[in-house]
């Protein structure tokens, strides 16, 4: 793992304590995906905010762990997690799958009378947009080639049969996740929803996208992006821009928000969806 992954739990990896900052940002990861995604976030927010990255089991340090399959259970864990942590106004962002987890993280908090600054839901349709899939029922040269669709997995992955068996069944098991998640209808979320996505996403259309504003009562925007699925690889220093202009906006007694100064959002493994 790069970075020092200090945390107080399986679940979350601080990789720049930032123990003065008064806001906390906590980003989920894509399927397939692990909390190294976030590293180059964590690196340049730092400053102003703490940034905790969510570490599914089944990849990298807990790589021996049962992986989880349900984003309900999912969403479950992450709060007792951040629950366990002390009262820091905190905002969370998403990416694909990881924006649903967040999402039902959200949901949870705001049950328990907390209210997350923002939610930042990034490369998903809205929850209520369903599309049927069976991905995860494919067989392991079936799942490959969805890998490679999509553009996110490094080629050297791709070409390594045993990497990639390390890596397939936390991927199957994100997507059977993902696949057959069915949204509970239930009261809107009173935090802000910030919906992103890429212009040529095959997974997302804008209309899908803009269908977040339904889920939430406190404010919605939507920012589209030159790109696809993984759009915020190429565009990282204007996503890291709404992300800090995003969280000043709710937070307006912390500091003022950083600059981003990135050269992209990358981990050094797999980047399905």
């Amino acid at each position: 793992m790069t970075g020092n992954p200090k945390h107080g739990g399986a679940w979350l990896r601080r990789f720049h304590p930032a123990p003065d900052a008064g806001v906390r940002l906590v980003c989920f990861p894509h399927a397939g995906g692990s909390a190294t995604f976030y590293f180059p976030v964590s690196r340049t927010l730092s400053q102003s905010t703490e940034v905790l990255a969510v570490q599914y089991p089944g990849r990298q340090d807990r790589h021996g762990e049962p992986c989880v399959s349900d984003i309900g259970e999912l969403a479950d864990r992450v709060v007792e997690e951040l629950l366990s942590l002390d009262t820091k106004p905190l905002a969370l962002f998403g990416h694909s799958m990881g924006a649903m987890v967040a999402y039902e993280v959200a949901r949870r908090l705001e049950r328990k009378g907390i209210k997350p600054l923002r939610l930042f839901a990034s490369g998903r349709r809205a929850p209520s947009r369903r599309r049927h899939g069976n991905v995860h029922l494919r067989d392991d040269d079936g799942l490959i080639e969805e890998l490679k669709k999509l553009s996110g997995t490094d080629s050297r992955i791709l070409g390594d049969p045993d990497m990639l068996r390390m890596f397939l069944p936390a991927i199957r098991s994100d997507y059977k996740a993902v696949e057959s998640y069915r949204h509970v209808p239930g009261p809107p979320l009173d935090c802000p929803v910030v919906a992103l996505t890429g212009d040529d996403d095959p997974h997302v259309t804008l209309d899908e996208a803009k269908a977040w504003s339904e889920h939430t009562v406190g404010g919605f925007e939507l920012k589209v992006y030159e790109g696809g699925h993984f759009y915020l690889n190429s565009q990282a220093a204007g996503v890291m821009e709404a992300i800090s202009a995003g969280i000043a906006e709710s937070w307006p007694t912390g500091p003022a928000h950083v600059g981003p100064e990135v050269d992209g959002t990358h981990e050094p493994a797999h980047r399905p969806s």
